[in-house]
């Protein structure tokens, strides 16, 4: 049992650890909601594209992954949020994968929508899929409004139905009642210019084209304050709100005062995890904004927003913390016992996940040689570019 639930946590940390490389990724989306503002001119734009479009996959690949993750080791929040919330999750399909599409086709011979078309798809890519994937973890803490039937798994008359969304006042929205919750939306809305800051970090470690360089690092002082802002919000709201936890003889479900602040009170490391990711992150903005010639902030910042978005992400799994609450039926919440794999399933995989490492050298490798050359007009106009 001890051997089950250690792999449980281990399994809570990998999703996290792939969120948090998610969220650091989204660095593309936020470079693409420049598109028009930055890129005033079409040479300047196409710069912007390029940048952006060597390390597109790398964003995609680690969302699927993620999902596939999530999926494979807690398939009870899968039934549950994708047959319940499913709007949600199409619109960030659709927006994820619009994006895909246009960089592929832009600059592709019998483009009868021309260029700037498919250049719009990713402005709506790069605003509308922070805002999205941050509204839709937020609920991770707020909770989704489903009723879990267990009883369904071995049932074969009757209802066999083993998760069903509750209509938020009387109407069906199967998941576009998270917008509805202020809270929602302001994590999305930080994860939204979190990315804007990255992206522009971004364009100044990959642009040596002075002009749009020198326009990236004076957007990175208001789109930082905007990040703190609700990002400061959100995180307070999490230390002063209650959540639900979970009995781990009983496996009941109750309401805790202040149950995210005390979660990181229990586990001291996630303070000093938390406290490293934010100075990190301020440092890498901070230089940025102040040092004209420092170009190597996103590593600071990217290191940091990991750490601070690993640390969040372990607050709402880890000390019998229900990850997933239902407001309709609190003891339908899910938690990392009631909702994982097998004990079998969970240790094939994780002697699978010790190819990991050798993954994480070869995306090391593969961006570095990327990155070999940096993006100038010179170089947008020569090989095989987007």
């Amino acid at each position: 049992m001890e051997t089950y639930l250690a792999l449980q946590h281990y399994w809570w940390f990998l999703v996290s650890l792939l969120g948090a490389l998610l969220v650091f990724l989204l660095f593309v989306q936020g470079g693409q909601s420049f598109i028009f503002t930055l890129g005033l001119d079409p040479e300047d734009r196409r710069m912007m594209v390029n940048s952006a479009g060597r390390k597109w996959e790398y964003t995609f690949t680690t969302l699927v992954t993620f999902g596939g993750a999530f999926f494979a080791s807690f398939p009870y929040f899968y039934a549950v949020s994708f047959s319940g919330a499913y709007w949600v999750w199409m619109l960030i399909l659709f927006c994820f994968v619009i994006q895909a599409i246009s960089f592929e086709y832009q600059n592709k011979k019998g483009n009868v929508w021309g260029s700037k078309t498919y250049q719009v798809f990713l402005l709506i890519n790069g605003v509308l899929g922070p805002i999205l994937l941050g509204t839709a973890v937020a609920t991770l803490f707020t909770g989704g409004n489903f009723v879990l039937n267990r009883d369904a798994m071995v049932m074969f008359e009757g209802n066999t139905t083993m998760s069903s969304w509750v209509p938020f006042h009387g109407i069906q929205l199967h998941g576009l009642e998270a917008v509805l919750n202020p809270w929602n939306v302001v994590l999305g809305l930080a994860v939204f210019f979190l990315s804007r800051v990255s992206g522009l970090l971004y364009f100044v470690n990959n642009i040596i084209e002075p002009s749009l360089q020198e326009k990236a690092r004076k957007n990175i002082l208001p789109n930082a304050v905007l990040f703190l802002i609700f990002f400061l919000l959100f995180l307070g709201f999490l230390l002063t709100t209650s959540g639900y936890a979970y009995d781990p003889q009983t496996g009941v479900v109750s309401l805790e005062k202040y149950k995210f602040l005390n979660n990181l009170i229990a586990m001291p490391y996630l303070i000093a995890s938390l406290l490293i990711g934010v100075v990190l992150v301020l440092y890498g903005m901070g230089k940025s904004i102040f040092v004209k010639n420092f170009n190597k902030g996103i590593w600071y910042h990217g290191v940091g927003v990991v750490l601070t978005v690993l640390t969040l992400l372990l607050l709402a799994g880890w000390n019998n913390t229900c990850y997933y609450p239902s407001v309709a039926d609190p003891q339908s919440s899910l938690t990392i016992e009631n909702s994982s794999s097998s004990p079998f399933t969970l240790k094939v995989m994780s002697f699978v996940s010790i190819l990991i490492p050798f993954v994480l050298a070869y995306i090391f490798y593969a961006w570095r040689q990327l990155d070999f050359h940096k993006i100038n007009k010179k170089e947008i106009n020569k090989g095989v570019n987007y």
